[in-house]
């Protein structure tokens, strides 16, 4: 026969399901976001990349170093684009490169890891709007896809896109191949651009200024285009017979 739980030992277990209950992550995460932001806007991680790097540091010592920085930059809302010039400048276009899309994969996978980790328990019962749902079921049905289109189009929040893919029910590989593929393109303008900051005439300069132009625009077109399809979609709402299909078992959380 189980012996009945003391008061004193129901009270911790209590406050131990409190701390571990999905709102009680959703608030810490808020919080660790705030103090994230707060943080880059007091202290400006970003100007220490860009010129207070030391010159002693070099390498492929030196790239990891500022790929680890990047990433938690991104993670703390430093835009990018800052960034990826900052890494042009201090490495040169190949290995700025190489060393900011490292530093993407790390942020967004910081993002994403504690969105699903603190977030999506209680973000996921909320999604009932239509738009909502429809973005939901895109996601975590066509996970690389999606995630590739969001890291080709340029003027996307980088933290948001991270934390919305969290919530959903996309997996952990499709979404960090994605972002590694789907960064390179402007990110690769950008670092190339900072290369050739200090000679802005020159033909590398131009052609990845150009660059980060055309995709501007490409993707504002883009977006423009399928704005009657994403309209039609979420007018039809989920097709019938779908809803179950795409439940995930008991118990399971996808990766």
């Amino acid at each position: 026969m189980p012996v009945p739980a003391t008061q004193s030992d129901g009270v911790p277990g209590r406050l131990v399901q409190t701390l571990l209950s999905p709102w009680s992550r959703l608030a810490l995460l808020v919080l660790l976001l705030c103090a994230a932001a707060a943080a880059a806007l007091a202290y400006q991680p970003q100007d220490l990349l860009v010129d207070g790097w030391p010159s002693r540091l070099t390498g492929a010592g030196a790239a990891a170093l500022f790929a680890a920085g990047y990433g938690a930059c991104t993670a703390a809302f430093v835009p990018r684009p800052v960034l990826n010039v900052a890494a042009g400048a201090l490495f040169g276009a190949q290995v700025g490169t190489a060393a900011a899309v490292a530093g993407t994969v790390l942020g967004a996978g910081i993002c994403f890891g504690l969105g699903r980790l603190l977030g999506q328990c209680a973000l996921r019962p909320l999604l009932r709007g239509r738009w909502l749902d429809t973005a939901d079921r895109y996601l975590s049905r066509h996970g690389f896809r999606s995630t590739l289109i969001l890291r080709l189009l340029p003027g996307i929040p980088f933290a948001a896109s991270n934390y919305g893919a969290a919530v959903s029910r996309m997996r952990w590989p499709a979404f960090l191949a994605a972002t590694a593929l789907g960064s390179v393109p402007n990110t690769a303008a950008y670092t190339v651009a900072g290369s050739a900051a200090t000679t802005p005439t020159s033909p590398a300069f131009l052609v990845s200024f150009g660059f980060i132009a055309v995709s501007g625009l490409a993707g504002t077109a883009y977006a423009w285009c399928r704005r009657g399809r994403i309209r039609r979609v979420v007018a039809r709402g989920p097709k019938p017979g779908n809803a179950e299909a795409e439940q995930e078992p008991a118990g399971h959380t996808a990766g």
